[in-house]
């Protein structure tokens, strides 16, 4: 993507199609995945959580790993499958799963700030982790910064709600929910794999989507009862946040650099909450917008500092340390 300038400064033409459609694709990214917040509040109006993202996850799945074959794509076999359909569990199941429990509890717009911590934990999961990365000092400022707007955001519902109320015990299960997201992500990355990004994705989604049929069994009832408006929202959430959002992000991550595609983490929470104020009135006020702004510093603090680390010459490749075979 990134090719040498033309003699005159300027690239060459073959190359400005394909860098147009990165953005269009980061674009879709930025603006789909924050609606989804908003369908699975829709969705949850018939179904239960844990069924909900069985049925998108299952359906989505299916059809990006059909495309896959059908286009002759190397698809895992073996250990690497299994590993990979453990990862999508994790990273999906539970991270969507406790996603969607949150918005029984909590406005989706919400559930979005919330989300934004994700960055903080991964932070954290990746230096436990064998070969994960220390922190830097610079790193910790930005994640004690960003908390700072989280704690803003989360103390006054605690103080009146108290710590058995909806707001902290939804702020509560979207920490499971951002766990379980960086760590199926950051142990997928130690899987050897020779798939493509877009198989394995494929396949974790059709994993996680079988996987939570089980616990849904046992703990939920399936509706009798589903309206209109929530198969809408899940015929939605599969077309334009599984498919055309999961495919148009591995299309933007080969083709720009991962610092402009991170930005998609800026805009989809103000997505979600601008969608949640415009059809269900969800309250946003100065204090959510200062604590927003106080997140998105802490983030942009923790990229920086993250993206400024460089990794020694003498330091062993990533898929020397800590892989999983």
């Amino acid at each position: 993507m990134n090719s040498a300038p033309s003699i005159a400064g300027r690239r060459p033409k073959i190359h400005e199609k394909p860098h147009r459609v990165a953005y269009f694709a980061l674009i879709a990214v930025c603006f789909f995945w924050g609606t989804t917040y908003l369908g699975i509040r829709i969705a949850l109006e018939s179904f239960p959580p844990l069924y909900l993202i069985a049925i998108r996850y299952v359906i989505s799945g299916a059809i990006l790993l059909a495309a896959a074959a059908l286009s002759g794509a190397r698809l895992p076999r073996g250990r690497e499958l299994f590993y990979t359909a453990v990862c999508g569990t994790i990273c999906i199941g539970i991270g969507n799963g406790c996603l969607a429990i949150s918005e029984e509890w909590i406005p989706s717009g919400l559930a979005a700030l919330f989300y934004t911590t994700a960055p903080f934990l991964m932070v954290g999961i990746d230096a436990v982790l064998p070969g994960g990365k220390r922190p830097q000092l610079s790193t910790l400022g930005g994640l004690l910064f960003g908390l700072c707007g989280v704690v803003y955001l989360v103390l006054p519902a605690a103080s009146h709600e108290g710590l058995s109320g909806r707001t902290f015990s939804g702020f509560l299960i979207l920490q499971l929910s951002g766990i379980g997201w960086v760590l199926g992500s950051l142990l997928q990355k130690r899987v050897r794999t020779q798939a493509q990004p877009f198989v394995n994705g494929a396949v974790q989604q059709l994993a996680a989507g079988t996987a939570m049929f089980v616990p849904a069994a046992f703990f939920e009832k399936f509706p009798h009862a589903i309206s209109l408006r929530s198969e809408l929202a899940i015929a939605y959430l599969v077309v334009f946040g599984s498919i055309i959002g999961f495919s148009s992000f591995i299309y933007s991550m080969a083709r720009l650099p991962v610092a402009i595609v991170s930005i998609y983490t800026f805009v989809n929470p103000v997505v979600a909450v601008l969608l949640g104020w415009f059809f269900f009135r969800e309250p946003f006020g100065y204090r959510e917008a200062a604590a927003m702004l106080i997140i998105f510093a802490g983030i942009a603090l923790v990229r920086w500092s993250e993206a400024a680390v460089r990794t020694p010459i003498s330091a062993p490749a990533p898929d020397e340390v800590g892989a999983i075979e």
